[in-house]
C-alpha cells in the first residue's frame, strides 16, 4: 500500500461554543495510485477535491468516487481509506474532532 502524502495543515484551533472539539484544515496532495491504510477519526471529516480523483471506502458502504469539485464526508469514527486514480490527487480536508485526539487512528488487520 502507498501512503506517501503531502500534508499541509492550514488552520488548527478550538471550535467556539463546543467544549472539547477543534477544527483541522488541510491541504494534502497524494500521489497516482497511492492509497491510505484502513483508519476513522475521532470526528467527522470533509473534503472537496481541488485536482484529480479518489475513490472513498468505508465499512458496510458502497465505494463513492470523487473528482475535481466534488465534496466528500466521512461519518463520526467511520472506518474508511481512499484510492487515489490514476491522475494523482490535491485536495482540501476538514476535520471537525475532540480535542487533544490523534486525528487518524490506524485499524490493525
Amino acid at each position: 500500500m502507498i501512503t506517501s502524502q503531502k500534508l499541509e495543515t492550514l488552520l488548527e484551533t478550538a471550535l467556539a461554543g463546543v467544549a472539547d472539539t477543534e477544527v483541522v484544515v488541510s491541504r494534502v496532495a497524494m500521489p497516482p495510485g497511492a492509497a491510505l491504510p484502513k483508519h476513522w477519526h475521532p470526528g467527522e471529516e470533509f473534503a472537496y477535491i481541488l485536482d484529480g480523483s479518489v475513490t472513498l471506502w468505508q465499512d458496510g458502504e458502497d465505494d463513492i468516487t470523487c473528482r475535481t469539485g466534488d465534496a466528500l464526508m466521512v461519518p463520526l469514527k467511520k472506518i474508511h481509506t481512499i484510492h487515489v486514480g490514476e491522475e494523482g490527487c490535491e485536495m482540501i480536508v476538514f476535520r471537525v474532532h475532540e480535542a487533544g485526539q490523534p486525528e487518524r487512528i490506524l485499524i490493525e488487520e
